[in-house]
């Protein structure tokens, strides 16, 4: 029920309604990332902001967070690649790193030690330090 509400009040925890419409008249499914994101495209021109060019929409898999993205999928989307990257791949270097999303303010967000968020201890300070005192 919860989720259902959800779905019908905020556009952050998922589509709304008007959008599940709107893709299921308009668009076709392209493909879904790793992280359960559904990725669609128009299948015309007709609300495009530019003409020739097909509107493309990613449907989050829960919170709405952009960085939820992948890089490949991010450029699609920005017609930076014009084939989804189901159909050729987005080519990765030895070096790279796998994506993550960005954590900043949820549980997982990452914290030093010190941090008041873990506690606030801090390992006492060495001989390199020397505190200063007004004269």
């Amino acid at each position: 029920m919860s989720n259902l509400l959800k779905t019908l009040f905020t556009w952050w925890n998922g589509a709304t309604p008007g959008i599940h419409f709107t893709i299921a008249r308009r668009a076709r499914l392209v493909g879904k990332d790793e992280y359960g994101n559904r990725y669609y495209e128009a299948k015309d021109d007709r609300d495009s902001y530019d003409k020739n060019r097909r509107r493309r929409w990613v449907i989050f898999n829960g919170y709405a967070e952009a960085s939820k993205v992948p890089p490949d999928w991010h450029g699609w989307l920005h017609y930076t690649f014009d084939e989804p990257p189901t159909e050729i791949p987005l080519p990765r270097k030895a070096w790279e790193k796998e994506h993550r999303p960005n954590l900043s303010g949820t549980i997982y967000a990452y914290r030093p030690k010190g941090s008041l968020a873990r506690g606030g201890e801090r390992q006492r300070a060495t001989g390199d330090y020397e505190a200063w005192t007004p004269e």
